[in-house]
């Protein structure tokens, strides 16, 4: 499917949805609320197919949080990019890991970066800092690391 195709359906899914069309993938910009309902039927659709998660981060703009998921599908070959807006004081969405595995650990590393809250994840723990990192969030903008006097 063709970006305009793809849109097209989706809108279908979610009206609600909103686009991003200034790169080469279609930009999808969802609520954190309509997210698992909306990636369970991507994963799910027969027509989109979108069984491979090749990527997922947040990014910090000081103001909010956006986690972003970068989805392919290996038997259509298409791909899209999911953005959601969180709250950068309790920021929190529903884990994703039961649809793409791959999920599991890139939630973790999110969750431990950046302290967003995966709901019903199975294992969400610190995964590459040592003990006593617990919600430090290195990777926020507003971290601040008096030994070695780094500030974004």
């Amino acid at each position: 499917m063709q970006n305009e195709e793809l849109k097209s359906r989706i809108t279908e899914l979610l009206p609600a949805a909103t686009y991003d069309e200034s790169g080469e993938w279609l930009n999808i910009n969802v609520e954190p609320s309509d997210w698992p309902a909306f990636a369970s039927q991507l994963r799910t659709d027969a027509s989109l197919s979108f069984d491979y998660m090749f990527c997922l981060t947040c990014i910090d703009w000081k103001t909010h949080l956006t986690m972003v998921y970068h989805l392919s599908s290996t038997a259509f070959r298409h791909n899209i990019v999911i953005k959601s807006k969180l709250d950068r004081n309790k920021p929190e969405i529903r884990t994703v890991c039961t649809l793409w595995k791959t999920a599991e650990l890139h939630e973790r590393e999110v969750y431990e970066m950046f302290g967003v809250h995966f709901t019903d994840h199975p294992d969400l723990r610190l995964l590459i800092l040592p003990e006593g990192w617990e919600g430090k969030n290195p990777m926020r903008k507003d971290y601040e690391d008096p030994i070695n006097m780094i500030k974004l």
